[in-house]
């Protein structure tokens, strides 16, 4: 499907399931689109929690002709989180998902963009999941996030994981961080990528539909930092 964005349209893929308790939008990581296999594994299981979703390309086929020569636009948050707040003015008004809860979920610096997108509109979005993302790429934004927001990250991922924790000091809002013992930076190993689905699914479950339904984390997820 085409979404209508300023400069002209952007690819997306929305997926509703029976009685839907809310709707996650996914920003993808730089270099990345709605086809990740990682994105897409997580919106499987979110839709199996009863969460609609809308995985899209940030980008138009023309912006991702020169991005692929440049590679610019995949860093520039402001633009992406406007690229972001753009498909949420669409899903709006779209009779399928109308006046269901609101959830961004991102990954790498499409982390960064969903939070800076959030902060832009606190009214509307209910909770913020980061997969492995660079919040410390959202700036003077995080400080303005509203929204519940939970990061995730690989225990392997180091340098990442200490951009997290100096990105949660940094945030306002009710605020949870959570690492995957022995995961890298793309969660690749065995398992790692199923900690983090069970673990958004419970999260967006909570703050836009019925807790009492989400599933548990699993057993490995033994590190929590917590705030308010």
């Amino acid at each position: 499907m085409r979404l209508p964005v300023l400069s002209g349209h952007i690819q997306g893929e929305l997926d509703v399931p029976s009685s839907a308790e809310g709707l996650v939008l996914f920003a993808h990581g730089s270099g990345s689109s709605r086809k990740s296999s990682r994105n897409q594994f997580v919106a499987r299981k979110l839709r199996e929690a009863g969460i609609a979703t809308l995985l899209m390309d940030l980008l138009t086929p023309e912006e991702e002709r020169l991005d692929l020569e440049q590679a610019h636009l995949r860093f520039d948050i402001p633009f992406l989180a406007a690229r972001l707040l753009q498909a949420t003015d669409w899903v709006g008004r779209e009779d399928r998902v109308r006046g269901l809860s609101l959830g961004y979920f991102g990954a790498s610096t499409g982390g960064a963009a969903a939070l800076f997108a959030a902060a832009r509109q606190p009214e509307l979005v209910r909770a913020v999941v980061s997969r492995g993302g660079r919040p410390d790429l959202a700036g003077a934004a995080l400080s303005r996030v509203a929204a519940p927001t939970l990061l995730v990250v690989g225990g392997e991922d180091r340098e990442v994981l200490e951009l997290n924790r100096a990105a949660l000091r940094e945030l306002r809002c009710e605020k949870e961080l959570r690492v995957v013992p022995g995961a890298t930076h793309l969660f690749e190993e065995p398992g790692a990528l199923e900690e983090v689905a069970l673990l958004a699914a419970a999260w967006f479950r909570r703050h836009l539909g019925s807790p009492e339904l989400a599933p548990s984390p699993g057993d490995r997820l033994d590190t929590s930092v917590r705030g308010e």
